[in-house]
């Protein structure tokens, strides 16, 4: 029988493990939590002034937890942690397939299946391992599989608790969440994971169910989610034809207590390590259980997102012609309040404006340049250059392209910028935050998405 949590280890520092382990630290000062990674370059980051990740109100919290019961090490003395651990968490990523059974649509697993690795060569006694990664269904009986290779004497309980983060407020949803899932075939072991959140989180907002239900429900979660992001795109593009309002639309549809206002504000697209890479997942397992008419519907949501992206890209690049060629793409993140840019709508819709000839001024003032320029087309290299302002993105361009929702974007002083445009310069809101008649005021043409120009 699993007895209480008092030292719990993360296998993986990245955009959950590392944020996650912060507030339970924060949250359980009596429980010692190490987060263990292979990478020296992000736990050297970690335990200094310069955190990998950016989020509001991380740093506050892992300068506060760092060094008294929050510890970031490398994988060597992961081992000691590990043998020592009540609880190890695997956070770890679980990419789409580039090849074999699944390529293109399957998670990935490798990864999970080092850390289960790992553990079992290292853990001693009763350890619960807990995915934190987000899993196909049955993805645990492969971990099993592997922890029964482990030490004799060893035991293990493998439980689900995915994360249901949104970059940007994820401090927020940690210390508030709606619901903490907690899937398990033990219930000691459930219960004694659940006892960590309740530090915290209500008894009533921690739902426990069976482990394949909620390996489930976190694909089905994400799948939701983007599919409301394609609806309301879908609806965007009527909008614009009919001289709908698409903001406007989204709150009759959102008033609706069935429905409700979230995710329903019309954009470039979705982005981020999660949608796509889900719903893909989602896709491939209804394929794999022969269910070919669950499968095309869910992979319509990923289409009708790259169709979206694409569709007002077009228009850029029209716009951009007409001019001097010359874009500022405003925004890499694939949302504000995060630095991550993994399947931004930036990277296709920069590559497609690339391979159109156009050149372009990029600006973030929390991506990376140096990551983000290895995703943009080798080939391209010398037609884009990094602004360190969004004014000096703009200066000499024939389009304003808005990728990300970022604050300082919505104040932006349109007749000043007027200046240093390029007469009769275009601007393109791929994230609907601008206003819309102070630019028209200033001379620009403005196309905002979802409304009719």
């Amino acid at each position: 029988m699993p007895h209480p949590i008092k030292k719990i280890v993360c296998i993986g520092a990245g955009y959950v493990g590392g944020p996650t382990m912060a507030v339970f630290a924060d949250r359980c000062p009596d429980i010692q939590v190490t987060v263990v990674d292979m990478n020296a370059a992000r736990i050297a980051a970690w335990n200094s002034n310069s955190l990998p990740v950016y989020e509001p109100g991380l740093a506050e919290i892992v300068q506060r937890t760092r060094g008294r019961n929050l510890h970031f090490i490398g994988q060597a003395e992961g081992a000691k942690a590990a043998a020592e651990a009540d609880a190890v968490f695997i956070s770890v990523n679980t990419p789409t397939k580039t090849h074999g059974e699944g390529a293109g649509r399957a998670s990935d697993l490798s990864y999970v299946e080092s850390c289960a690795r790992f553990i079992a060569q290292h853990a001693q006694g009763h350890t619960i391992v807990i995915e934190k990664s987000t899993m196909p269904v049955r993805a645990a009986d492969t971990i099993k599989k592997i922890l029964a290779t482990g030490n004799s004497g060893t035991k293990f309980d493998v439980l689900s608790n995915p994360e249901f983060l949104a970059e940007g407020t994820a401090i927020r949803d940690l210390e508030k969440p709606d619901r903490v899932l907690i899937g398990g075939e033990s219930t000691e072991a459930v219960r004694a994971l659940a006892d960590v959140y309740a530090h915290w989180v209500p008894r009533a907002a921690i739902i426990t169910t069976g482990l394949w239900s909620a390996e489930l429900s976190k694909l089905a979660a994400n799948a939701f989610l983007a599919q409301r992001v394609s609806s309301i795109n879908a609806i965007s593009s009527i909008c614009e034809v009919t001289e709908a309002d698409v903001d406007e639309v989204a709150q009759v549809v959102g008033a609706d207590s069935r429905v409700g206002p979230k995710f329903l504000k019309a954009s470039i697209g979705f982005g981020g390590s999660c949608f796509k890479k889900d719903v893909y997942s989602l896709v491939y397992l209804c394929e794999h259980y022969r269910l070919p008419e669950a499968a095309a519907y869910w992979e319509q949501v990923l289409k009708m997102n790259e169709w979206q992206k694409q569709r007002i890209t077009y228009k850029v690049i029209e716009q951009a012609k007409s001019g001097n060629g010359t874009v500022a793409v405003l925004g890499l993140a694939f949302k504000k309040n995060t630095n991550d840019f993994r399947e931004s709508p930036a990277i296709d819709t920069c590559n497609q404006m690339l391979q159109a000839g156009l050149k372009l001024k990029l600006y973030d003032a929390k991506v990376y340049f140096a990551e983000f320029s290895k995703v943009l087309l080798p080939s391209a290299n010398g037609s884009y250059t990094q602004a360190m302002s969004a004014v000096e993105a703009m200066q000499g361009v024939s389009a304003v392209f808005i990728l990300t929702e970022w604050d300082e974007f919505k104040t932006i002083d349109w007749k000043a910028v007027a200046k240093v445009t390029q007469p009769k310069a275009g601007i393109f809101d791929g994230r609907a935050i601008i206003d819309v008649a102070a630019a028209k005021a200033a001379g620009f043409s403005v196309y905002s998405v979802g409304k009719a120009r």
